[in-house]
């Protein structure tokens, strides 16, 4: 597999099977515009690389919550066009955890194998900091958010002390927390009251059944892409800083 900074080496039919989609698909895809065009090579053989598989995986995870074409193609056409492989996948983990529920409980040998590599205890203790995984009363068996697993897998080799990536949660969670309550009651204020007087017009609850079934990508999306930009510039004042 590639990396972010390797050359595009997969072919239509190698991406193909690894995003677990058709060749007629990826074709449909790119006409629409979802997905950026391959790299041509030599005998003008187009080649496929990871941010390619982070889209369609992004675009999968889009349809199981509901959205249409239409509403996938806006979403993917407001994200910042040098999005990485990784952030591709950040953005999906985060999506993916708006379903109702992605947790499963597996045994230590089923949550290797979807981790696709042996996990050691300290392994298993910083996915369980990272919430992916969280131990139960039977011993061996976990409860893994299938969502965050391959970000948290990949988030395994960051050189990243444990007690920082507690730390680190423990800042987002609070900060989450504050703009979910203030998301919520504006929702609940500008939103949801209006609607209560409006509900003998069918137009807008047509309307609102609508909104509900997107919102949830959005606001993540937006919560994503405006989180991504304040790091970026705390990161340059602080290098500039230093």
């Amino acid at each position: 597999m590639t990396t972010d900074t390797e050359e595009p080496t997969l072919t239509v039919d190698e991406l193909a099977a690894r995003a677990g989609v058709t060749v007629r698909t990826i074709r449909f895809y790119s006409t629409k515009g979802l997905l950026p065009p391959p790299v041509i090579g030599p005998r003008r053989v187009g080649h496929y690389g990871q941010d390619h598989l982070s889209r369609l995986a992004l675009i999968e995870e889009l349809q199981h919550q509901g959205m249409t074409l239409a509403a996938i193609e806006r979403y993917l056409e407001q994200l910042p066009a040098d999005l990485s492989a990784h952030d591709l996948a950040i953005h999906r983990a985060l999506v993916a955890s708006w379903a109702p529920d992605s947790a499963e409980e597996v045994p230590l040998a089923e949550l290797e194998r979807r981790a696709g590599r042996a996990l050691s205890e300290e392994d298993l203790d910083r996915l369980a900091a990272m919430s992916v995984i969280a131990r139960t009363r039977a011993p061996g068996t976990y409860r893994v958010d299938l969502g965050l697993l391959r970000l948290g897998v990949q988030l395994l080799d960051v050189p990243i002390a444990h007690e920082t990536i507690l730390a680190a949660r423990t800042v987002l969670m609070e900060h989450t927390r504050s703009a979910a309550h203030e998301l919520s009651r504006l929702f609940r204020d500008e939103v949801w009251g209006p609607y209560r007087e409006r509900e003998s017009d069918p137009g807008h609850v047509a309307a609102m059944r609508s909104l509900s079934a997107h919102m949830q990508p959005m606001v993540v999306q937006a919560l994503v892409t405006a989180f991504q930009r304040s790091l970026k510039e705390e990161l340059r004042k602080w290098l500039r800083e230093s």
